[in-house]
């Protein structure tokens, strides 16, 4: 009895460990770029920043989902068959008005503050990393050389 006891203890902490491992394996980082890219560059006009991306040669039709560039993250956006752009918004610096009162209903219409978010990650400033799905995982690969103009 201690043996099957045992036995299913292993298998359960097995089946865990197991089930960890696919979170793990979803997400793949590329060393190579999985389509040829253009010059890729960068345009800020005022507070905003907009990335553009072109694509040469594309073979095995990859859709590209998502942007990180300069600590934002951005949605790319398919502009024709030879073009991606991202674009980034700037930041509210606006402050808005908090009311401060011993009544505790006066103060109910106040916005709770944005907490920064650590960037995803660590790149320098003329690097970006593109997202896109691949199967049931994302994957994602390094541009380098971002100009800008």
């Amino acid at each position: 009895m201690q043996l099957f006891k045992s036995f299913i203890y292993l298998f359960f902490i097995g089946l865990v460990l197991a089930s960890f491992s696919q979170c793990v394996s979803a997400n793949k980082l590329q060393t190579d770029s999985p389509l040829k890219i253009g010059d890729v560059y960068y345009q800020e006009d005022g507070a905003h920043v907009s990335i553009v991306i072109p694509i040469t040669s594309n073979p095995n039709n990859i859709v590209l989902d998502n942007v990180y560039f300069h600590g934002k993250e951005s949605q790319l956006e398919f502009v024709n068959d030879k073009v991606y752009i991202g674009r980034f918004q700037p930041k509210n610096t606006s402050k808005s008005n908090i009311i401060m009162s011993n009544e505790p209903y006066a103060e109910y219409g106040n916005k709770v503050p944005e907490i920064p978010r650590k960037p995803r990650f660590q790149l320098k400033e003329d690097e970006c990393m593109v997202s896109y799905k691949q199967g049931k995982g994302i994957t994602y690969f390094k541009i380098d050389k971002i100009k800008k103009k």
